[in-house]
């Protein structure tokens, strides 16, 4: 088998695989589908002889990061995020930072890493992903407003995480690690990355002000998606940020200019996220170190419970002061919001960023793995349980469903269900 019939033999079994697994998924509702996914990938990675494509880091966030960023970004809901907008802001903000300050510290000091190697464990899993897990919160039918701060954290939380891990990376690079220098590197990064972010979009706004025909719109879109980050990253600024950024300036024009109720652009960008998930979460749980993350699983698997326990403090702490009587955030969605912040793909591919940099505890990168790993085995597939004890599924809660179609769809079976 050569090279390009090797290539695309893995893609037509990822591609049956993916249908495979997203039925068996539909039939259990509370595994999150990327958790299906991730499974299989590791299974996958463990059979030997299969001609498996060796993805960089780089390829995993250019190729995939500014698609599924920026369709999140489309995705979601304005108005529930302007409600929410102080919890959303704190969290993925002064959590990031108070997240990655106490595992560091955690991992130095607990479970003797050198600090160097703390501060680079602790900055690769600052990016929580809790959309993993939204699809099965939407199904479950949990508040709006909770979906809304999950959904927030996560996007938010990817562009100021990363902007952390790059502004630690480079300060390493420079010859010696000190806090002061990463915190001015991080300003640097995310208000380049904000101010690229601002310009594709506007940009892009621009042109979809004359587009009138669906092509076009999908391929501005795609263009301000992956041209943001690309411009970004270039520049040494945060691409995850840029494409954050221009991702919301297109979905704040749509919805006040009524563009974001066709079904084409949205069909498009829903597809090209499920495509997106499906390939990444294989292909990352088949680049997973197995051999390796067997010997360090007991370190991995301290480290996986301080993170979950570091978590409490920004979460519970920083949801306190933004409704200090609960009242619109309320206890139970709190506990979500705690359990719900899951490390995902995108810290596998800064994981692979370490693996490949000079100087770095090489464990960092397996220990990082293994957090994942755990991650969405244990937080991803309790969510739905947890949601259920919650009372977080009841079927008077309306969902948050992206078009109006859909909702007018949900009403008709709502009302043939009743009949």
């Amino acid at each position: 088998m050569t090279t390009a019939q090797g290539f695309l033999f893995f893609l037509l079994l990822l591609g049956i695989m993916a249908a495979l697994l997203r039925l068996f998924s539909q039939r259990a509702p509370v595994v999150p589908y990327q958790v299906i996914l991730a499974a299989a990938g590791i299974i996958l990675g463990l059979i030997p002889g299969l001609p498996l494509p060796k993805i960089g880091p780089e390829l995993l966030l250019l190729a995939f990061v500014p698609g599924l960023v920026f369709e999140a970004a489309l995705s979601l809901d304005l108005q529930e995020l302007r409600k929410q907008a102080v919890a959303v802001g704190l969290l993925a903000t002064a959590g990031v930072f108070i997240g990655t300050f106490l595992l560091a510290i955690a991992a130095h000091y607990v479970f003797g890493l050198d600090g160097i190697g703390s501060a680079v464990l602790a900055a690769i899993v600052a990016t929580t992903d809790p959309v993993a897990v939204v699809s099965v919160l939407r199904r479950l039918r949990v508040p709006g407003g909770l979906t809304a701060i999950m959904e927030g954290e996560s996007l938010f939380n990817d562009g100021t995480g990363v902007a952390v891990f790059t502004a630690v990376l480079a300060s390493i690079a420079g010859g010696a690690f000190s806090p002061s220098d990463a915190t001015i590197r991080f300003l640097l990064i995310t208000v380049g990355g904000t101010a690229v972010g601002l310009i594709v979009g506007t940009a892009a706004v621009l042109l979809l002000r004359r587009a009138h025909e669906a092509e076009l719109e999908i391929l501005t879109t795609l263009v301000a998606a992956y041209g943001s980050y690309l411009a970004a990253d270039l520049l040494h600024f945060s691409g995850v940020v840029a494409v954050v950024v221009a991702g919301l300036e297109v979905a704040r024009f749509g919805r006040r200019a009524g563009r974001m109720k066709g079904t084409q652009l949205l069909g498009f960008w829903s597809l090209l996220a499920f495509v997106l998930n499906a390939i990444l979460f294989v292909l990352v749980g088949s680049r997973l170190p197995t051999t390796e993350l067997i010997r360090v699983l007991p370190l991995a698997a301290g480290l996986y419970v301080a993170m979950v326990a570091v978590r409490a403090v920004p979460v519970f702490g920083l949801l306190a002061i933004s409704d200090p009587s609960a009242a619109t955030i309320k206890w139970s969605w709190r506990f979500l919001t705690f359990w719900g912040g899951l490390r995902g793909a995108l810290s596998v591919a800064l994981a692979l960023v370490v693996a490949a940099t000079p100087g770095i505890d090489p464990r960092v990168s397996t220990m990082a793995y293994g957090m994942v790993v755990l991650s969405l085995l244990i937080q991803g597939g309790l969510m739905g349980p947890l949601a259920h004890a919650l009372s977080l599924t009841q079927r008077d809660i309306p969902a948050l469903i992206s078009s109006p179609e859909q909702h007018a769809d949900q009403k008709r079976g709502d009302e043939d269900e009743h009949h």
